[in-house]
């Protein structure tokens, strides 16, 4: 394959990467707000739509999605080791969940509450990387192949 073709297939992956991200973090900061409202009339105002901050972290959440599948692409290659779409998928969750945890709160928080911030960035990645993999196996992408 030619290096535009190379392009074009990264870039697709990444596409696919940011998508899966943008509407998994969609999803559970929807569920977050109905746990914390239990009425859908006041759903998406509770979800903080309304704030910069939280359009500002689903971008910086998207944008990490874009990266995560472009570099998928590169860490698999024509490899069929689990370890290392497991490894990258463990490695971007704990960077960004690790990342949210403020070490001045880490008293004041529970332990739960720091799992599952963790938990959720992993489970981020390791949707983006079913997407990555199914788009894979159907053909959408092409495995980036070692020179």
């Amino acid at each position: 394959m030619n290096l535009q073709a190379e392009r074009v297939e990264s870039l697709k992956a990444g596409v696919l990467g940011a998508g899966a991200i943008a509407l998994t973090y969609l999803a559970l900061t929807l569920m977050h707000a109905y746990a914390e409202t239990q009425a859908s009339t006041e759903l998406l105002d509770q979800a903080g739509f309304a704030d910069w901050r939280n359009w500002f972290s689903l971008g910086s959440t998207t944008l990490t999605g874009g990266l995560f599948g472009l570099t998928y692409r590169y860490i698999i290659r024509q490899d069929t080791n689990l370890h290392l779409g497991s490894g990258a998928v463990l490695a971007f969750g704990l960077v960004r969940g690790l990342a949210q945890i403020d070490p001045l709160l880490w008293v004041a928080s529970s332990p739960l509450d720091l799992t599952v911030r963790v938990g959720e960035s992993v489970l981020l990645f390791a949707i983006a990387r079913l997407v990555l993999d199914w788009s894979l196996r159907r053909g959408l992408v092409k495995r980036f192949e070692s020179s």
